[in-house]
């Protein structure tokens, strides 16, 4: 038994259509294009369930992920250094006693430079499932440069 369905299309298709309609079967030719898209649809998905062993590849995306992760820190790490030789002295003491790393960004003293700087770097585009953890690895990263940087100066104060 054949079902019968609707379609919509453009009007100056079906104007070409109806000046074609006695030398083509439009039916036979709708249902051979979608059993063949059907067909290419499922054969990728049975290759793709086949070919892959999906332990093995959430293996692989744990790695890329951490790797992806350790990124952010390094970058982190360049910014807050660079940060720290540009900023005023009472800046980098008020940033070294933040009991809260994580609260800089909100810190109304620094939330403009964090939006720019983790703007420029995406940071904040690439939340998954809201986890953040290269948000709180930038962070961490930004942190132990301004630190590093104030190791190698404190002295010489």
């Amino acid at each position: 038994m054949a079902q019968k369905i609707t379609l919509s299309i453009p009007d100056m298709l079906h104007e070409r259509l109806k000046e074609w309609r006695d030398s083509f079967n439009f039916s036979k030719m709708f249902q051979d294009a979608v059993t063949d898209a059907i067909q290419k649809k499922e054969e990728f998905q049975k290759r793709f369930s086949q070919e892959f062993d999906m332990s093995e590849v959430v293996k692989r995306l744990q790695k890329e992920k951490q790797a992806w992760v350790r990124q952010f820190y390094r970058l982190g790490r360049k910014e807050g250094e660079k940060w720290g030789k540009s900023a005023h002295f009472e800046d980098l003491l008020y940033v070294l006693h933040i009991p809260d790393t994580y609260e800089l960004v909100q810190d109304s003293r620094l939330k403009d430079y964090f939006d720019n700087t983790m703007g420029k770097y995406g940071v904040d585009r690439f939340t998954i499932g809201g986890s953040a953890d290269h948000k709180k690895m930038f962070l961490d990263g930004w942190i132990n440069g301004v630190k590093e940087f104030w190791n190698q100066v404190k002295e010489s104060l």
